[in-house]
């Protein structure tokens, strides 16, 4: 495996913003995992790894330490096994990509991952926020991820126990995974109330369980509107275009040339409120003649619209802070118009969340990972 020095990180991120990466590694294999480690670990070097950039915000400083982007399964068809009747598990490579396992799952007549079409980045990023779009979320379709468990191998290595173990490599059911509204273990702090490993396990193989011949997931109000008048039930392939459709109108879909989709997404969580914020927050906009758009929530909760907040707050589409700019089509997307820098995004992520909270009150939580700073 080659070790390459001072590489562009922005280039491999859909936001296209930051530094270098002092060292660098594309990990074909699970033993490009290992050397990797080792590398860093010999040198003291802060590690970093990388999917597909999708979910990113690079520091302008870069990353002083080694990043290595998992690669294993890239390019490669996932593998299929029949579990019963009406099931198919599909393993994938962590640096599969995404949207290309999607259609592949479609082409094999298997629904659970149609509206998840259109979502940019890798396989192996899916687990790590348990995402989620139009009705979907990964977390009820995985059925356990392969991780390298990096604690593990710390351990071993500080009692002097060869670092060859392959006992290092561990299996996490969707149990262990403990997915929650866009988190995991692999993305929680330990000392969250869900509990978390962040930083502890690199993801390297995830299967998916999914339906033989089973219908479209039309859930989510734009797909049923999409398909009001149709005179039958939609098929997957159907779902999907439609899926795609409207995350390009939404400037969703990543489209050479297209500065809207020069983000990672959408920006903002949705918060999740108790039922008595939720209910102050419904008086306070019933105040102003404003309803909330809200969805029904775990455990009595409510989940309000981020977007919503944000263009109710006096942020609305196209708005432009220094170099960083909202998508035109999207509230919560926030983007690199051309020649924005890491600083710009971040000092729009703070003018919008100090706009929200004083408004409504409402601390807005990031969805992205931010790197270096």
């Amino acid at each position: 495996m080659t070790i390459q020095e001072n590489v562009a990180l922005a280039p491999l991120t859909t936001l296209q913003v930051g530094g270098a990466a002092r060292y660098f590694a594309a990990a074909q294999s699970e033993d490009d995992v290992r050397e990797s480690l080792a590398f860093a670990r010999t040198r003291q070097l802060p590690l970093f790894v990388l999917g597909g950039g999708s979910n990113l915000v690079v520091a302008d400083s870069g990353w002083p330490g080694l990043v290595v982007k998992i690669a294993i399964g890239e390019g490669s068809r996932p593998h299929m096994r029949e579990a019963g009747a009406n099931s198919m598990i599909f393993s994938a490579g962590a640096g599969a990509n995404w949207d290309d396992f999607v259609a592949f799952a479609i082409s094999q007549n298997c629904a659970g991952v149609e509206c998840l079409s259109g979502i940019p980045g890798s396989v192996g990023g899916t687990p790590v926020q348990n995402v989620g779009a139009y009705g979907q979320e990964v977390a009820e379709t995985i059925e356990s991820v392969r991780a390298f468990d990096t604690k593990f191998a710390s351990d071993l290595n500080k009692l002097g126990t060869d670092l060859n173990n392959e006992d290092r490599i561990v299996t996490l059911s969707r149990t262990e995974c403990r997915f929650r509204y866009r988190s995991s273990i692999f993305n929680r702090e330990p000392q969250s109330p869900d509990g978390g490993e962040r930083g502890r396990y690199i993801i390297l193989q995830v299967e998916y369980r999914l339906r033989r011949g089973g219908t479209a997931n039309l859930k989510y109000a734009d797909l049923r509107s999409h398909f009001a008048d149709a005179p039958a039930q939609p098929s997957l392939a159907q779902v999907r275009d439609a899926v795609l459709e409207i995350r390009r109108r939404k400037g969703m879909l990543i489209v050479p040339g297209d500065a809207d989709s020069r983000s990672v997404g959408s920006f903002f969580k949705n918060p999740i409120l108790s039922e008595a914020q939720f209910r102050d927050l419904a008086t306070r906009t019933a105040s102003r003649g404003l309803t909330i758009p809200s969805y029904p929530a775990l455990h009595a909760q409510q989940k309000v619209s981020a977007a919503w907040l944000v263009e109710h707050s006096g942020f609305g589409k196209g708005f432009l802070l220094g170099h960083a700019a909202i998508s035109s089509k999207h509230a919560l997307a926030l983007i690199n118009p051309g020649n924005a820098q890491a600083a710009d995004i971040l000092a729009l992520k703070d003018t919008i969340q100090r706009g929200v909270e004083d408004t409504w009150g409402i601390r807005l939580e990031p969805e992205p990972v931010f790197v270096g700073f």
